[in-house]
């Protein structure tokens, strides 16, 4: 965002995403992943700024009373260049960090064991649910529920999906609960943790790295050598 245009953020995408990604073997993982997670966003931003450009003079197309602009054009590309960054970078962190070892590791650096919690929670609640939905539409299905075919049978096949995925996330919470509550969970204080993810010294320096090189961008940009 800082850098803009079209090299950097390809850069960054190469040597931050694509290269680690490889390193790790989840590249293809990473680049379906990535797409289908960027898609929609991509697409809205090319058609808007494409066809509604404020002050754009050059046209490459007209489609109806809506004209297609080089300048809308160009400023498509440099957001589709930074939405492919995050998207990849977020992607990557994803398929490469375990949650455990992130509640694990955010302990070890003070973050209270609540909102460390929190984090695994938020990243685990999208794979639980979808998990629980396919076992359930198994289950359905063995029953004798129809979802495929239509549109609108597949419309009706979700309704008792959706009751059972529902009731049965209320149901890990409240169990979630009762064991954490059961464990010393609320009990004041800093917890002994056991284990702690290992942190080379290359590591720390190369995140130390980035973060000053992140803050010399931004100064760069604001006083205007970029």
């Amino acid at each position: 965002m800082i850098l803009g245009g079209v090299f950097w953020p390809l850069v960054i995408v190469g040597l931050l995403v694509l290269l680690p990604a490889a390193a790790s073997r989840v590249l293809p993982q990473l680049l379906r992943f990535a797409v289908l997670f960027s898609l929609p966003i991509a697409i809205s931003a090319l058609l808007v700024n494409l066809f509604f450009y404020p002050g754009a003079q050059t046209v490459i197309f007209r489609l109806g009373p809506i004209t297609a602009t080089a300048e809308g054009l160009s400023f498509a590309i440099e957001i589709l260049c930074r939405i492919a960054a995050i998207s990849g970078a977020v992607t990557l962190f994803y398929l490469t960090t375990k949650p455990s070892e992130l509640v694990l590791d955010l302990e070890r650096r003070g973050v209270p064991a609540r909102l460390a919690f929190v984090a695994n929670a938020s990243v685990q609640t999208v794979p639980a649910m979808a998990e629980r939905a396919q076992v359930i539409v198994a289950a359905q299905r063995a029953r004798g529920l129809n979802t495929e075919g239509s549109v609108w049978r597949r419309i009706r096949g979700i309704v008792p999906i959706v009751g059972p995925v529902m009731l049965g996330s209320i149901a890990e919470v409240e169990e979630r609960s009762m064991t954490l509550e059961s464990r010393g969970f609320t009990h004041p204080g800093r917890r002994d943790l056991l284990w702690s993810p290992p942190d080379a010294l290359w590591q720390r320096l190369l995140r130390w790295l980035l973060v000053v090189g992140l803050v010399g961008v931004t100064i760069a940009h604001f006083v205007g050598w970029l």
